[in-house]
């Protein structure tokens, strides 16, 4: 027999009279996947009602089926996956460590290599990926894959780390962010007039900042801290339809698993998990299931909002 959770779930805390609305005091955090040793990169296919993730270590992309609760092998080897999203026409967007690449999966299956250089030097390893509505992809380079085995192999930096906006049209790469230690995990808001970006340098202090996108909708300014909650720091993030940031926490116990912002910067609410998360998106049929991607586990969690598209 399976343990029965209490209502309202303790692990849901509510800091803020706005976190009340959302979080709902008739669900309860689910584990449904486990087994793996980082898992990353989560994203829903709605039309075929199942999540897939990057397992980074064991270089394979899994499965879950919400139907079933059927857990499988995607694809291996997944060249040590880690950020996953979909584009506006539903295909895979991955960025692999091994290959220091960012990769397309066509409906058919083919592989396109979508990025792999700037100015003829090699990428240093694409982490996280969102997809904007004209269909530029926006993705953080920070060497994650390259400094080690572990997480894919050991290659030497051709370039400094940064966020790269791949156009639709011609596929050339531009730098949007330059001025941080370790781009990581990145959102855009609702309405596209905003970027989140995480910075997590190997030493300091581990941030995440806000741009403005520019006029044309191509380029960014007016960069600024959003929040910093050092020592503990967020990961992989994505937004929902009201604009609130939802981040994968690492804070240690009683911080570890998910924080959400307002977009004011306030802290609503925590969503404790029982392993550091990394990374998480909204999915489900009415897209208010999230998604969490902890160290050794994917967990679950209805809630009263919706995630945003893009991410």
């Amino acid at each position: 027999m399976s343990e029965i959770q209490r209502y309202p779930d303790p692990a849901i805390k509510i800091l803020d009279r706005r976190f009340a609305g959302i979080a709902l005091p008739f669900a309860a955090v689910e584990r449904i996947a486990g087994g793996c040793r980082f898992c990353e990169g989560p994203v829903w296919f709605g039309d075929g009602r199942f999540l897939l993730w990057s397992d980074i270590p064991n270089d394979r992309l899994m499965k879950w089926e919400e139907e079933t609760g059927a857990v499988s092998l995607f694809r291996r080897p997944s060249h040590y996956a880690n950020g996953n999203t979909r584009d506006r026409e539903g295909r895979l967007i991955t960025c692999e460590h091994s290959s220091q690449s960012v990769t397309r999966t066509e409906h058919d299956g083919r592989i396109t290599t979508l990025a792999d250089s700037f100015e003829g030097k090699r990428l240093t390893g694409p982490n996280d990926v969102v997809v904007k509505s004209d269909g530029s992809i926006w993705f953080s380079d920070n060497g994650a894959g390259t400094r080690g085995h572990y997480l894919g192999h050991k290659a030497e930096q051709e370039l400094p780390y940064r966020v790269y906006r791949c156009d639709p049209a011609t596929g050339r790469l531009a730098v949007v962010v330059d001025d941080m230690g370790r781009p990581n995990g990145l959102a855009f808001s609702p309405d596209e007039s905003r970027l989140y970006v995480v910075d997590t340098p190997m030493t300091g202090a581990k941030t995440t900042r806000v741009y403005d996108l520019d006029e044309e909708g191509s380029g960014l300014r007016n960069g600024r801290l959003f929040f910093d909650a050092s020592p503990g720091f967020a990961d992989g993030i994505r937004c929902d339809g009201e604009g609130n940031l939802w981040a994968g926490f690492s804070g240690g116990e009683g911080e570890d698993g998910v924080a959400v912002f307002a977009p004011d910067g306030t802290l609503l609410g925590r969503i404790l998990l029982p392993e550091r998360c990394a990374n998480l998106c909204f999915g489900g049929q009415k897209r208010n299931r999230l998604f969490m991607a902890a160290s050794q586990s994917i967990y679950s969690l209805y809630v009263e909002a919706q995630g945003a598209p893009g991410g």
